[in-house]
């Protein structure tokens, strides 16, 4: 959701501001603003893109200390009011702020019936009033801060500056947060991006931390103990994080598919004796003894957790299954002792996925997190974690790290069905080979764009899109589904393609483009007669199909999707993406900043 941007140092806290919203511009995009602090706090702010708070910024400033907000709006419609940073009626104390403070209504009235006065509809702006009043009794903004995060009930992580206090106080409960620690300040954000130009040394605050950032450095504290937490390097730079050519971060990070395929693979694949090292602490008997293997995930995750269901049941002879987190409960008669829960999140920090990962530790299961963010909320409440390895994606549409988790899940279904034995060296073999030609048959597709593109061009202007596939084919089908649905605003609907005749297909016309994946793993041969229903009443048909199925036929547009086993439906995939793109891209959608949506969702 909302994007926080903080720096105290020795260069112009302006430019560094400004800068590091811009970067962080994929969290929100309804409003922004920026306070900058010294002896005064100046607060400019407005609704609409960065570039509509460029037009009020000054064009200099001495201020070296400032926070910086670009919002995703949970609390109140996007305005001029609603916008952050929020302050107190004189305006000498600020607040950014990412999540929900869930008792601010009961807050809000206690400061009301004291005579405090509120401009905005947010939950945020009861934070400063409080602050305000705490520093009124003479605490340092520290214990200011420390007192009112105690009477906070919800999740959120805050930035606080106040006039003639140095430097910048933050906390976090539930929402990210990270340090960066560089020779001409220090940094915080709620993401890597918005400060990798200036540092790559970085520190994950713990929930309840309190950080004070000063010129000299960051000083956190737990439970008013000061604290040291680790500082570690990313191993990606600035100019991974930006567009490198391409008109939008998505296209660019669906081409960059290769190169994080190899990443997530590098030193994992043993061809030889056909396993798969993941660094994790999954000891062969706990394997033995499991009964099911549950997903938790949302969205994009949660379709790459369907596929890697699908691939542990062939592989590791487990029950698997893959839930919405939104709706997860441990329930159903399960043993915890003989559940392994596997939360997969791109972020590390979706409210849901968390949530859920929490109700199954309460119960008493194994966890595991399959992420991409080092340092993650997730990664330091499960018993295990695999990083995806992708690199950072800033697009909110997920591509490349839907790629990487399939890639890594199907990893895990090599360890995890070797482990239990269910799985010969052959089979791991063939399975681990195909994971080695994913980054080149990615690539292959990737070569043939332009033809993705002309398809788009002939059917962007259908009523609907359907995306049909079966067993591994099917969560690609959602997938595809959600990708066009997400940044072309056209409704599009993916499905199992049994299911079509059960519905679905009354909706079917001439103008209603039907995208089919046709490929190996999927059953193709059954497929293709659902593709010969939709025919029959007149739906164009694009099939993503292997050269081994008669498919010219059927349909009117083929997309040749490279040789390789039980992954070529994930192949498939990247055809979906560059259609999604294209169509999106023709329309003049807003491609890496789709409305209503934000890239981390830490807000149930």
């Amino acid at each position: 959701m909302c994007g926080i941007i903080g720096y105290v140092g020795s260069e112009d806290a302006l430019s560094i501001i400004r800068e590091g919203l811009a970067n962080l511009e994929y969290r929100g995009y309804d409003s922004a603003g920026t306070a900058l602090c010294g002896e005064t706090v100046d607060v400019y702010k407005r609704k609409g893109e960065l570039s509509a708070l460029e037009g009020v910024l000054p064009s200099s400033s001495t201020a070296t200390t400032g926070i910086g907000h670009t919002r995703w709006s949970t609390h109140g419609e996007p305005t001029d009011a609603n916008a952050h940073p929020h302050t107190n009626e004189s305006g000498d104390v600020a607040v950014v702020h990412n999540g929900i403070i869930e008792n601010y209504d009961e807050l809000k009235a206690e400061l009301e019936a004291r005579g405090h006065t509120f401009a905005s509809e947010t939950d945020t702006e009861v934070v400063p009033h409080l602050v305000e009043e705490e520093l009124e009794s003479g605490r340092s903004l520290v214990d200011a801060v420390s007192a009112v995060v105690d009477r906070l009930a919800g999740s959120y992580a805050l930035g606080v500056v106040a006039a003639g206090h140095e430097g910048v106080v933050a906390t976090r409960n539930g929402n990210p947060l990270v340090l960066g620690h560089a020779e001409d300040g220090t940094f915080l954000a709620s993401d890597v991006p918005a400060f990798v130009e200036h540092t790559r040394r970085v520190s994950y605050p713990e929930d309840g931390d309190v950080i004070h950032i000063t010129r000299e450095g960051a000083t956190v504290y737990a439970d008013g103990e000061e604290v040291d937490r680790e500082v570690i390097e990313v191993d990606w730079d600035a100019e991974a994080a930006e567009k490198g050519g391409y008109e939008h971060y998505m296209l660019k990070e669906i081409h960059e598919q290769p190169r994080a395929l190899r990443q997530t693979i590098s030193g994992r694949i043993d061809e030889v004796q056909g396993e798969a090292d993941l660094e994790i602490d999954l000891p062969t008997e706990y394997l033995n003894s499991l009964e099911e293997i549950q997903f938790v995930a949302c969205g994009t995750s949660y379709h790459a957790a369907l596929y890697a269901a699908k691939l542990l049941e062939e592989y590791a002879d487990v029950r698997a299954s893959a839930e919405i987190a939104s709706e997860y409960e441990f329930d159903g008669g399960r043993d915890p002792w003989r559940t392994l829960v596997v939360a997969v999140t791109q972020s590390g920090e979706t409210a849901d996925t968390l949530s859920a990962l929490r109700r199954a530790k309460r119960a008493g299961a194994r966890t595991l997190a399959v992420t991409n963010t080092l340092g993650s909320t997730v990664t330091r409440e499960v018993d295990d974690t695999v990083f995806i390895r992708a690199g950072p994606e800033i697009g909110v549409a997920a591509t490349k790290t839907f790629c990487s988790q399939v890639a890594t899940l199907a990893l895990l279904s090599v360890y995890v069905g070797r482990e239990r034995g269910a799985m010969s060296s052959g089979d791991a073999r063939e399975l681990l080979s195909d994971l080695r030609g994913l980054p080149g048959a990615v690539q292959q597709v990737l070569d043939r764009e332009e033809q993705v593109r002309v398809a788009a061009e002939e059917y962007a202007d259908g009523d609907a899109f359907f995306f049909i596939g079966r067993r591994l084919g099917a969560p690609v089908a959602l997938e595809g589904a959600l990708k066009l649905k997400e940044i072309s605003y056209d409704h599009a609907e993916g499905f199992p393609a049994g299911e079509l005749k059960h519905g679905p297909l009354a909706l079917v016309t001439s103008e209603t483009p039907v995208l089919a994946v046709l490929t190996e793993g999927s059953n193709a041969d059954e497929t293709l007669n659902n593709v010969k229903e939709v025919e029959s009443r007149g739906a164009p048909v694009i099939g993503c199909a292997s050269l081994s199925v008669d498919a010219e036929k059927y349909v009117d547009e083929v997309f040749e999707v490279p040789e390789l086993g039980e992954l070529e439906s994930l192949v498939a995939n990247v055809y979906f993406q560059l259609f999604s793109y294209h169509v999106a891209n023709l329309k003049g959608r807003s491609i890496d900043k789709p409305r209503n949506l934000a890239k981390s969702v830490t807000v149930g």
